[in-house]
């Protein structure tokens, strides 16, 4: 018995990151790039280290060194025993019983590490969902509170710092209107996740730094700013949470202009409310570099990605030369599938 389940990158449009305020967002699924966690059935359970992503042996000291530096400590392994546990957990809670053959558990990515793609959820919803197909219980979970048991699962089992938006859209696919309304969320547990027409969206590009480091990220004071109820986040948050909104209405009545001058509303106001020490020079450079080609841009995620409409072919061609000039890399955007709640999402 094999089984197979991918997960792709998601790249958030607009309203980000008011997600993690209560607000609503609007954001894709990129094609580009998929997480893969694979089961094969084994004597024993068996989680295997990625050889890549996880390494353990090296040439010397100096290879040791380079790596770590390079990608940190914290490789996908950990992301597939907490999501193991916390697929035991939730189960347990529910009362439901597994019954099912051990297995091998192991995973692979091509989505860029560092740059806000969100390929460390990814992995966990994958390996959730396999789990789920594995044991045959999707059933008994459903779609609209599987973001918050992978969103439980990083912040919870590892402490790791997180929004839902990453986990709405990479749990239903496609393109996704999120609205995070605090009662909503405070009653339920999720928000309100409705499915737009993919088609909608005008041609889209990505951009992202092609040699990421681990090291050097500022973090930000928003979050202390907004605990204390500082009017101008606040306010900030109430004005990201519109730009979904207003997204949603351009779209929708098939304005590209307005569509594309949101973009750039975003990036200034994230810019103002975060500063360029948290943006980090990437992202600066790359949307100058966008805004010098006259394309809209603004940062897809909290990494080194921005993301935006595409403009004529001249256009793109020049924009791609000037980011590969300084060492990024461009490429269009191709929206990843939905995806059923339903064991046909198993191969």
């Amino acid at each position: 018995m094999r089984l197979e389940v991918q997960v792709h990158a998601r790249a958030g449009l607009l309203g980000n990151p008011s997600d993690g305020y209560f607000g609503k967002t609007l954001s894709c699924l990129v094609g580009n790039f998929k997480a893969r966690v694979t089961l094969e059935e084994s004597a024993y359970l068996s989680l295997q280290p990625h050889p890549q992503f996880d390494p353990l042996e090296f040439q010397n000291i100096t290879e040791l060194g380079v790596i770590y530096g390079k990608q940190g400590y914290y490789g996908g392994l950990r992301l597939l025993q907490a999501a193991c546990k916390k697929f035991y957990d939730e189960c347990t809670k529910r009362g439901v019983h597994l019954h099912g053959p051990n297995f091998t558990m192991s995973y692979d990515t091509d989505i860029p590490r560092q740059v806000g793609m969100s390929g460390s959820s990814a992995i966990v919803i994958a390996t959730l969902r396999a789990l789920l197909c594995w044991y045959d219980v999707m059933d008994r979970f459903k779609q609209a509170e599987f973001p918050t048991i992978a969103l439980e699962t990083e912040q919870e089992e590892l402490g790791i710092t997180a929004g839902m938006q990453d986990r709405v859209i990479q749990t239903y696919g496609g393109l996704m209107y999120m609205d995070f309304d605090r009662d909503v969320m405070s009653a339920r547990g999720y928000g309100l996740y409705e499915r737009l027409d993919a088609s909608l969206l005008p041609p889209m590009y990505l951009a992202y730094v092609l040699n990421p480091s681990d090291s050097g990220k500022i973090h930000s004071d928003v979050r202390r700013r907004w605990n204390e109820s500082e009017p101008e986040v606040v306010q900030a948050m109430h004005t990201f949470a519109g730009f979904a909104d207003s997204g949603r209405a351009a779209l929708e009545r098939g304005d590209v202009g307005t569509f594309s001058r949101l973009f750039d509303e975003a990036f200034a106001l994230r810019r103002k409310i975060f500063g360029d020490l948290v943006l980090g020079p990437d992202n600066l450079r790359m949307t100058e570099i966008a805004r010098a080609h006259g394309l809209p841009a603004t940062t897809c995620g909290s990494g080194g990605a921005i993301v935006g409409v595409m403009g004529d072919e001249p256009q793109n061609a020049a924009f791609a030369d000037a980011l590969a000039a300084e060492g990024y890399h461009f490429m269009r955007l191709v929206v990843g599938p939905a995806y059923p709640w339903a064991v046909e999402h198993c191969r």
